[in-house]
């Protein structure tokens, strides 16, 4: 049997009840006394329901265990007589566990922790300056501690995170988008723009204004027999004519019927006779009696 077969049957026989006790499976004698450094503590005040796997679950969270916690029990009748030892494999371990334990309730009563008494001197304990230095001139390697993985053994790494899927990566880039803020300034929406102007209209100036419509066209002078000159309106210069009225502008009359009244007033051949302007009402002429009679 090599080294590696005991150290497996160690591990697995451990601790294991056969027909109702449990065993212990440790290394020979010889090879602990290599291990043990002193870092023994004693443990009192135990319930009876205290057995060995409880210690040993309880203690190997404080550090590396050399060997089976040992509660002592009547030879008889096997029952627990109230208080055990643990030898752990290094000082800083032995420290915290009665640091942290000691007064503790375990199984409904308050357990005592300390070092416990050296064989074979009287009343010294474990714990000594001179353990303590022999214990750190020769450390222990980690090929010979006991196999203690459950006991002191890293926590395993986080699972990794998952991938990130389509919608999470839409969901991050949105929750990165910066959102403005919203003010009251910012609520007000700015006047629309000015619509282009596509094309120039004809009559309008650049800037969009109409322009003032062009002045009407003066009315040529028309004399008559009598002497009497018919000027532009609205003024009349003739006292022999009367008041001319402006109603609003008609359509223009027909020349002929002007020509024949024209003659029938006396006008010379040779003179022009002008239409008056589209702009301009019919003149209502209010002429002397005088000057229709024959002969005057």
């Amino acid at each position: 049997m090599t080294e590696e077969d005991a150290d497996y049957a160690m591990r697995i026989m451990n601790m294991i009840k056969l027909y109702g006790k449990p065993i212990r499976v440790n290394k020979a004698s010889a090879n602990q006394k290599n291990l043990d450094i002193g870092a023994n503590i004693f443990i009192g005040n135990l319930d009876p329901e205290v057995d060995e796997k409880l210690l040993y679950d309880t203690f190997s969270a404080f550090g590396v265990i050399l060997q089976t916690p040992k509660i002592m029990r009547d030879p008889i009748t096997g029952n627990s007589k109230g208080y055990a030892f643990i030898n752990f494999a290094s000082f800083e371990a032995s420290d915290a566990a009665i640091e942290a334990m000691n007064g503790q309730y375990l199984c409904n009563r308050a357990i005592t922790l300390s070092y416990a008494f050296k064989k074979d001197s009287k009343g010294e304990r474990h714990g000594s300056a001179a353990e303590r230095l022999l214990a750190a001139q020769s450390p222990l390697s980690q090929a010979e501690r006991p196999h203690q993985l459950f006991a002191d053994a890293p926590p395993p790494p986080p699972p990794p995170p998952p991938p990130p899927t389509l919608l999470s990566a839409s969901m991050a880039s949105m929750a990165s988008m910066s959102i403005p803020s919203l003010t009251v300034t910012s609520l007000i929406l700015p006047p629309p723009p000015p619509p282009p102007m596509q094309a120039t209209l004809i009559g309008f100036t650049p800037s969009g204004a109409m322009p003032p419509p062009p002045p009407p066209p003066t009315l040529p002078t028309t004399s008559i027999h009598s002497g009497g000159m018919l000027p532009p309106p609205p003024p009349v210069s003739s006292g022999s004519f009367s008041a001319v009225t402006l109603p609003p502008p008609p359509p223009p009359p027909p020349p002929a019927p002007f020509q024949a009244f024209s003659q029938g007033l006396g006008v010379s051949s040779g003179q022009t006779s002008v239409v008056p302007p589209p702009p301009q009402p019919p003149f209502t002429v209010g002429l002397n009696a005088n000057l229709l009679q024959p002969g005057s």
